[in-house]
């Protein structure tokens, strides 16, 4: 069974050249709004600063991963970049998620002291080599006091006055929410750029629909404004969910063969009970960014 043929129907119907909304982040397709620009300079300033630790947060299909993978593209050649995902655990798990995402080998069953000179002489061989390393931790939100207690205490390590790794913390709004605590005042004092992604408002939703659809190779007019204005209410502005209600008008309208998503079509996809996302957002009541 081909179950690429309706893609590629959907595609030629609309004269799209790939889907302008899909579930996978994609930095071709990254809209610049005024929040995401400044989600993006404050992760830019922690880096270019030396900033010891970043974070940046947002909800979930806020578009964070999006942003982590364009500053991958962009960072210099002298930069050594250890990324971990969904990392949990205690104290020493969280010392071998770091030295995995290095590349650097390691004895699992060595003592914590063990894997923390380990790293250390690591770190200490990269910057005499002129070279620096970041670590980036996604979806943060799911470390703990003692973890990011562990993670602060790196940013100890020294040379001279170069500190010789940073962090950059992206997570859930829950994750500010646990650095906020008073047990982690020290590791407060250590955070030099930080911010919180919020959700698209109404133009911004709709701006950011035009430029998905003109990357695909469409019109940007594909979704009618009465429709765009439903989709705001229904998503409340999460880039994520936006795309998904936004896919599925579009299928809609190539099955009843008509050239563009109105109101009626997006009515007809949450009569059929297609769409999840709304549950999410408390009955998909707006939020305005």
């Amino acid at each position: 069974m081909n179950t690429t043929a309706p893609v590629d129907i959907y595609n030629s119907f609309f004269g799209f050249h790939e889907r302008p909304f899909t579930l996978v982040p994609d930095p071709d397709f990254i809209f610049w709004s005024k929040t995401h620009r400044l989600a993006y300079t404050m992760l830019e300033y922690g880096v270019l600063t030396r900033s010891p630790i970043t974070v940046v947060t947002g909800e979930i299909g806020a578009g964070k991963t999006t942003l982590l993978q364009h500053l991958l593209k962009t960072l210099p050649e002298d930069v050594v970049v250890g990324l971990i995902s969904n990392a949990q655990g205690d104290r020493g798990e969280l010392l071998q998620w770091v030295l995995h995402s290095l590349g650097v080998r390691f004895d699992p069953a060595a003592s914590y002291v063990s894997l923390f000179q380990h790293l250390q002489d690591f770190l200490l061989e990269t910057y005499a080599n002129g070279r620096r390393v970041i670590l980036i931790i996604d979806e943060a939100q799911n470390l703990n006091v003692n973890t990011l207690e562990e993670l602060r205490m790196l940013t100890n390590i020294n040379s001279n006055k170069d500190e010789l790794v940073q962090l950059v913390l992206v997570g859930q709004p829950e994750l500010r929410e646990l650095i906020l605590r008073p047990e982690l005042k020290q590791f407060v004092q250590r955070v030099g750029s930080s911010f919180h992604l919020t959700a698209m408002n109404r133009d911004t939703v709709g701006a950011y629909v035009a430029h998905r659809l003109h990357v695909a190779g469409g019109t940007g007019r594909e979704i009618s404004d009465d429709a765009l204005d439903m989709i705001h209410d229904l998503t409340g502005g999460v880039p994520r969910l936006v795309n998904q209600i936004c896919d599925l008008g579009l299928v809609y309208a190539f099955s009843a063969e008509e050239h563009m998503v109105t109101k009626e079509t997006i009515e007809s996809v949450l009569g059929d009970g297609v769409f999840f996302g709304a549950a999410s957002l408390n009955g998909g009541q707006a939020n305005e960014a």
